[in-house]
């Protein structure tokens, strides 16, 4: 944030989960490529990779769902924008960060789909960098629009799960 401007006005001037999403995925594929982790051959393989695709369909479907309420919401799924609204319903009664979730959830499943050790390593990482340069500052700003409300929602649904 710069010191021009509020919590109250937007939570970030940038998007950075999307932009942590793409950027963790990308540096994970490139680390596949040029240092290899092995991968388990057989069963363990298959059903690695089969987990990989739950997680992915998983995120997919928690995305939809979240972009959908906050749609309906009137208000905006953009990380770095105002929110008009408060969500608290659908996936957001069981995390307020669901987007965020799913992109960890994605990460990982891609990973584990395609055999990159270092996709599902990286996947808590992007997490981390989600929760230091976005989410606490989403907070601040949901808290300094919506008050006690925000508050109140804080102590009853978890911030990841």
């Amino acid at each position: 944030m710069t010191d021009r401007q509020h919590p109250e006005d937007r939570p970030s001037t940038f998007p950075w989960p999307p932009v942590l999403l793409i950027g963790f995925v990308v540096l994970g594929v490139a680390l596949g490529a040029f240092v290899p982790l092995g991968w388990p051959a057989g069963m363990l393989g298959d059903l690695l990779t089969g987990l990989g695709l739950f997680l992915i369909i998983v995120a997919l479907i928690v995305d939809v769902s979240a972009m959908r309420t906050m749609s309906a919401a009137k208000t905006t799924v953009l990380p770095h924008r105002k929110s008009d609204h408060l969500v608290m319903k659908g996936v957001f009664r069981f995390s307020r960060n669901p987007i965020y979730v799913a992109n960890v959830m994605l990460i990982a499943g891609i990973g584990l789909f395609f055999g990159n050790w270092w996709l599902v390593l990286l996947a808590p990482v992007d997490g981390f960098a989600t929760q230091k340069l976005a989410i606490e500052r989403e907070e601040a700003h949901l808290e300094a629009r919506f008050g006690k409300t925000y508050r109140d929602y804080k102590k009853s649904v978890n911030r990841w799960i």
